[in-house]
């Protein structure tokens, strides 16, 4: 039987969450009945008993059976694991009742190890265990909704503009499903075969949902039908064309095999996708936020809870927003005038500032070569920086690439990662290239240092020093903090010196996330507008409107995501400036960077105790 969104309440679902950790499960609150498998685990070890490397290494291997996609992005899909290369797992509702049944046991066995004796960074791995997937649980157990375990993105539609394996998967076989050997065609074709059951699994739940009334906004979907046509246009270049690509013996025929996979089972999947959505968009509205959705207001303070990794709720994190962006104002005003820009309010300013022609990069693609030679040479200034801000050195293999133009119009202005744990997967910097006007010579050397290094890739590159189930499992909070004050550490090490204009960039990019953090809970909390939104970040900011209306859009189909970013890099600096006041001479900026960030991707509160024995060893 299904629950329907009037028989359960936030409150009743934590309550079951919470007595479920003990006995009964939660998977009681699921939409669905079906038993599903995950990937087996060879030899799979007991966790009690074990010791603690050996418990924390279990618990990610049995979490990691139910995603073998994420194994073969972390490299571990070898030897006893092979296997898992060729499969996905179960898909659909009856994988997420399997997954979620797992965490529960996990999170049990988490909480019974016991802890004398261990270590400090063995006591911060069962930390994260127990809060990443006690987190996860809480959102499973709402009825409906995409839960990344341990990761970044939590979506209550699970097909839209930025969400669905319409997107994922030609990304993941164009980039991350190995194509290095005669053997790697098997397991790509084994994989391959299984995309057309993962949509249809995907349609089953976004037809779960409508049926609780849960319709995604009509601009999104309008959006995501755009985008899945061309996607289902593209199908056959995506799936067979990575193989054609490889010139390995046999990827020929393979090629011709997936050719005939993409056309007879994927678009056809595809299809009834698409007609579902245009289904939903005759009647969609254009409300764009949670508050509008069965159980939204419920939805979103598990969404912002999961992202900040805080208890703060929406109205504290909506003055924050404003304080914030006020004082960063306050730091932009001078600069401005002192380039010459004295009329108007910061926003009107930077607005100006965005026409010059002087910080444009031509269009098309001189445009888009010109921005790739501008990334790489802040690249190469920035990695001659880092003895000067780290105690330890890490040097990550890195991409940067071009987002699939099929993805561009619902992705943001970029993103990055680490790559593989085994460094046979290199980090990657991919950039939104779908008009050059996204960018600017202002704020492209930010960004550079945001997604890449010091940021994401760099982060990224320690955490996969880490055990298995600290590269794994991330938190928002800290990861886009980090690469917020990677930001910082970059104007720090004088990236601006000679570029005031430059400086600006980086503190509009600054105040850009404080104005996530209002949006967010105003869309959300507040019944915002979509055009509220965009024009706040226009009005106040002076953010270029080609860049916000894809930005609203994405706060839209994540909701509470963008507030992990302020808030996260709001508590780094707070715990620097703590480290600052208790140790006076003894502080050392390279130390605490380095502290901070072999201290690995954990909740703030986590953090917060790594730069407690940091300033404790420095006394020492």
């Amino acid at each position: 039987m299904r629950e329907t969104p009037a028989q359960i309440t936030r409150r009743q679902t934590l309550q079951t969450l919470g007595a479920g950790l003990g006995g009964a499960s939660a998977i009681a609150l699921l939409p669905g009945c079906a038993a599903g498998q995950a990937a087996p685990v060879p030899g799979a070890m007991p966790i009690t008993g074990a010791e603690p490397d050996a418990a924390l290494d279990a618990i990610a291997y049995r979490m990691l059976a139910h995603e073998p996609g994420r194994a073969t992005g972390l490299g571990v899909d070898t030897g006893d694991y092979a296997e898992w290369r060729s499969t996905f797992g179960t898909p659909g509702e009856a994988g997420r009742e399997a997954y979620a049944a797992t965490l529960k046991d996990l999170v049990a066995a988490a909480r019974a190890y016991p802890k004398e004796g261990l270590t400090s960074d063995q006591e911060i791995g069962f930390e994260v265990v127990d809060t990443a997937f006690t987190r996860a649980l809480e959102g499973m157990a709402l009825p409906y909704g995409d839960v990344a375990v341990g990761s970044w993105r939590n979506a209550p539609y699970v097909v839209i503009q930025n969400v669905g394996g319409y997107l994922d998967m030609p990304r993941f076989f164009g980039s991350t499903q190995p194509l290095k050997t005669p053997e790697d065609i098997g397991p790509y074709m084994d994989r391959l075969a299984e995309v057309p059951a993962i949509l249809d699994g995907e349609l089953a739940r976004i037809r779960s949902a409508h049926a609780m009334g849960v319709v995604p906004p009509a601009f999104l979907l309008d959006k995501a039908i755009a985008q899945m046509e061309a996607s289902i246009g593209q199908a056959k270049e995506s799936y067979a064309g990575p193989l054609a690509a490889s010139g390995l013996a046999g990827a020929e025929t393979a090629a011709a095999q997936a050719e005939r996979i993409a056309a007879s089972g994927i678009v056809p999947a595809l299809d009834r996708q698409l007609a579902e959505l245009k289904r939903q968009r005759t009647e969609a509205t254009d409300k764009a936020g949670m508050w509008a959705q069965p159980m939204g207001e419920e939805y979103y303070a598990w969404a912002v809870h999961a992202s900040t990794t805080t208890t703060l709720t929406p109205d504290e994190i909506h003055r924050q927003g404003l304080e914030e962006l006020a004082e960063l104002h306050g730091r932009m005003d001078p600069i401005l005038k002192e380039i010459g820009c004295a009329k108007g309010s910061v926003g009107e300013r930077m607005q100006a500032l965005s026409r010059d022609p002087r910080y444009q990069f031509p269009e098309g693609d001189p445009g888009r070569n010109a921005i790739f030679a501008f990334i790489d040479d802040r690249l190469t200034w920035i990695k001659a920086q880092m003895p000067r801000a780290f105690n330890r050195l890490v040097d990550p293999p890195l991409e940067v690439r071009r987002l699939p133009i099929a993805e561009e119009p619902g992705a943001p202005g970029a993103y990055g990662g680490a790559g593989s744990k085994d460094g046979s997967i290199p980090g990657r910097f991919w950039i939104n290239l779908r008009t050059t006007d996204l960018h600017r010579k202002y704020d492209l050397a930010d960004l550079t240092f945001h997604e890449s290094i010091p940021g994401h890739v760099w982060e990224g590159e320690f955490s996969n020093r880490l055990p298995l189930i600290r590269s794994i499992l991330a938190f928002n909070a800290f990861s886009e903090g980090w690469a917020l004050y990677a930001e910082q550490l970059a104007d720090e090490l004088g990236a601006y010196d000679e570029f005031k204009v430059g400086r600006l960039g980086y503190l509009q990019s600054l105040a850009f996330r404080a104005c996530r953090l209002v949006v967010d809970t105003g869309l959300h909390s507040k019944r915002w507008t979509r055009e509220q939104g965009r024009q706040f970040f226009v009005e106040r900011n002076g953010s270029k409107p080609e860049e916000v209306a894809s930005e609203v859009d994405r706060y839209c189909s994540w909701p509470g995501q963008a507030c992990g970013y302020k808030i996260g890099h709001s508590e780094i600096v707070r715990q620097r400036r703590r480290a600052q006041a208790e140790l006076g001479s003894a502080y050392d900026f390279k130390a605490f960077n380095t502290a901070v960030v072999l201290g690995g991707n954990a909740p703030l509160n986590v953090v917060a105790n790594t730069v407690s024995r940091y300033i404790a060893s420095a006394k020492a």
